[in-house]
């Protein structure tokens, strides 16, 4: 699954770089000591740090404690926190911590929540799109 995941994180990676983004994937995300995404991107007006996830179906889990590191990191790299989710025959989708369920131990993006995940042009804050 680790594979899996390297691949849809460069995948990921490929897509920023078409819309004018720098971005790199950060070696040991998720076995260091010290807390890191899984992928840096900034076009130096817009920062990210991405949480990647692959997934064949929903629900996803995230723990508290992974949320929690990531909106440490992005607080002291001055980048948004986002969690990007591909789900198999879906565009990847992006989602801002506040869009996340609360869980009894940390959160989760449901089938309910999934459709509200914004695409990757809208997470680089190049168009809106109006959810209904």
């Amino acid at each position: 699954m680790k594979r899996k995941g390297v691949k849809f994180e460069r995948d990921l990676i490929h897509a920023l770089w078409n819309e004018g983004f720098a971005a790199v994937r950060v070696a040991g995300s998720g076995s260091s000591s010290y807390p890191s995404p899984d992928v840096i991107a900034s076009n130096g007006k817009t920062t990210l740090a991405i949480e990647a996830k692959v997934r064949e179906k929903l629900p996803l889990y995230i723990s508290g404690e992974k949320l929690r590191e990531l909106v440490m990191f992005s607080n002291l790299f001055g980048a948004k926190p986002v969690i990007a989710l591909k789900l198999k025959k879906a565009k990847w989708r992006f989602f801002e911590i506040d869009m996340l369920e609360k869980t009894e131990n940390g959160y989760k993006i449901s089938d309910k929540i999934f459709p509200l995940g914004k695409e990757l042009g809208e997470i680089l804050d190049k168009f809106f799109q109006e959810r209904l």
